[in-house]
């Protein structure tokens, strides 16, 4: 039987247009399972908010509004930038936000501190804010943060610049475990369950953050929360909660948990921790308080214009040092994740300028590098020939 006029060749389009359609939908669906695979963690890393005992806890807190913590001062997180000038400054600024070579890393042949002595003070900065400070013979992490990214996914967001200079089974037996609030560059899940499962020591958080660590199977007995002004002694040191300016939050809602900056005391020696903030009159507060420290860990990175309120200037971190009765100056918070628009190098270059100005001593460690607080190396500016 002869094909009529206009059949001939049908059959062949037919088969065309299945396969198309085949070939769609197979990328629909590889698409739709690289997106499923690439959040797949995003649930659990979100946390929890305070329930029970935890979100009667914050509910007290005279910090706490009914709806949410307030800073200890009138602040606003982002400030409208007109034209977009933010986001155009973020994604098109021209600086150069990475380092342009490898970043130098101290590793040490081993991850305990060499010759610590009961007085001695010490601080090893592993990148951004994580950082052990070794305090008369007792260990405190602050802030750690071991994954390759910081955010929700494991597979999405912000990269490292540099590798961690020691591996997390690698570090000493920690006295206690700080952290300064829930944001995913200073809190990390995966980090988190890591210290659970290898370390002994307590975390030590603000109010409401706990939530968090026992929904990653951190057991109550090792979190302790802390409101600004609460201190608790562990290990023979005092560590005390103290004010920030800053916010909090892991998804859509916002400081539904505390902010807070550090005190580390041992019977001799203190050390101040700042987390994120932006500078406020409490640094003086808090330096007239528990001053004067040996040592400031100050954030330094991370500001733009579109959020002066809750992120520091170099400048301001030289100010808030001076306000605490500091000694000796620690820049943390730069050269491991790019998150604002300026270049990678920026803040410490402008730490040093302000520092000599100002007379104030200074110390800018590589990642990995132990500095021994009563004879810090001199700053060499090894980041220069990267920025």
């Amino acid at each position: 039987m002869r094909a009529r006029p206009g059949q001939r060749g049908a059959a062949p389009a037919a088969g065309r247009t299945r396969r198309r359609r085949w070939a769609r939908t197979t990328l629909a669906l590889a698409a739709l399972a690289a997106a499923a695979w690439a959040v797949r963690d995003v649930p659990a890393a979100l946390g929890r908010g305070p329930r029970g005992a935890r979100a009667d806890r914050v509910q007290r807190s005279p910090h706490f509004d009914g709806r949410t913590f307030r800073n200890p001062v009138t602040t606003r997180t982002l400030l409208p930038a007109p034209g977009g000038d933010a986001l155009r400054e973020l994604f098109l600024g021209g600086r150069a936000r990475r380092p342009a070579g490898a970043v130098p890393l101290v590793v040490p042949d081993s991850a305990a501190p060499t010759s610590a002595t009961a007085d001695e003070l010490a601080v090893v900065w592993y990148g951004h804010a994580s950082a052990l400070i070794e305090v008369e013979g007792r260990r405190v992490l602050v802030d750690p943060v071991w994954s390759e990214r910081c955010s929700p996914s494991a597979r999405i967001g912000p990269r490292r610049l540099h590798p961690v200079p020691v591996p997390l089974e690698r570090l000493p037996r920690l006295d206690a475990v700080l952290i300064s609030h829930d944001h995913y560059d200073h809190l990390d899940m995966a980090t988190v369950r890591a210290l659970r499962r290898d370390q002994t020591a307590p975390f030590l958080v603000p109010l409401g953050v706990g939530a968090h660590l026992e929904h990653w199977g951190v057991p109550a007995e090792r979190i302790v929360e802390l409101d600004w002004g609460d201190a608790v002694t562990v290990a023979g040191l005092e560590i005390v909660a103290t004010p920030a300016r800053h916010f909090s939050g892991r998804a859509f809602r916002r400081d539904r948990t505390l902010w807070s900056s550090w005190v580390v005391a041992g019977r001799t020696r203190r050390v101040f921790c700042s987390g994120d903030s932006g500078y406020f009159d409490g640094y003086a507060r808090i330096g007239d308080r528990h001053g004067p420290f040996d040592v400031t860990l100050m954030q330094v990175g991370a500001y733009s214009a579109a959020w002066p309120n809750v992120h520091m200037l170099p400048e301001e971190a030289i100010t808030a040092h001076r306000d605490l009765r500091g000694d000796l100056l620690l820049p943390v918070h730069w050269a491991t994740f790019t998150l604002a628009p300026h270049g990678w190098a920026d803040p410490v270059d402008r730490l040093c300028r302000a520092a000599r100005d100002r007379g104030v001593r200074l110390v800018v460690p590589r990642p990995g590098e132990r500095v021994v607080v009563d004879h810090p190396p001199p700053v060499d500016g090894w980041w220069r020939a990267l920025g």
